[in-house]
């Protein structure tokens, strides 16, 4: 039976990243990762993604200008996925099928997500409010989230969600490592579950979510 066809969009920047990308790649190659990931995609033609795909032999697809429907159009029709994972990708996803597509979140989804909202940002916004937080003697803690694309920027239904505890000391670049660490070792795993067809929605009602029996991965609160 074929496996599941998986398209990966990663931005990455022009000297770096992709990091996301190369652990799925490296998982679907034993096995905790069944699918096949058929392309990888970036809005920089050269950079950190272009390189770790030519390292891992996956087909790579770059381009740098506007993206509109009409380019994620042209580039699912191409590579014809089953599943399409949006890992560290910054730009708005329009005219892709919800039902598919799937993003992870470097923190606490619903309450840190929206445009502008991505990478460093998201850290210094969880500091914020872990500190205000401490000034009432509560707590919160950060997350690495995934969840279902929709063409609001981070509005899909949430279908994992793993705390991260924030230290005293921490500053954006310190808690960004270890919710990092956390995402690369989750992501395959949780994207796993999607293209296995354990995880699923309509791509109209967030109540049609579907987890698998035992789930563990979805808290309600942070504290």
């Amino acid at each position: 039976m074929a496996r599941p066809r998986l398209l990966v969009f990663a931005s990455g920047s022009k000297n770096g990243g992709g990091s996301g990308f190369e652990k799925m790649a490296e998982a679907s190659r034993n096995e905790i990762l069944d699918a096949d990931i058929v392309a990888v995609v970036s809005n920089h033609l050269n950079g950190g993604v272009r390189e770790r795909a030519l390292r891992l032999a996956v087909p790579f697809s770059g381009f740098d200008g506007i993206w509109t429907r009409l380019e994620y159009k042209s580039v699912v029709q191409f590579y014809k996925p089953d599943f399409i994972a949006l890992s560290g990708w910054l730009k708005q996803a329009v005219g892709l099928d919800p039902r598919i597509t799937f993003n992870v979140h470097p923190g606490p989804l619903p309450w840190f997500g929206g445009k502008g909202m991505y990478g460093h940002h998201v850290h210094e916004a969880v500091l914020r409010a872990y500190l205000d937080a401490r000034k009432e003697d509560e707590e919160i803690r950060s997350a690495v989230s995934m969840h279902f694309v929709t063409e609001e920027y981070d509005q899909g239904p949430v279908f994992f969600r793993i705390p991260v505890t924030i230290l005293p000391t921490d500053t954006p670049e310190t808690l960004g490592q270890r919710v990092n660490w956390m995402e690369h070792y989750f992501q395959p795993r949780i994207t796993n579950l999607v293209c296995q067809g354990q995880i699923s929605w309509d791509g109209v009602d967030p109540k049609s979510l579907r987890l698998p029996e035992g789930y563990q991965f979805l808290r309600n609160r942070l504290e």
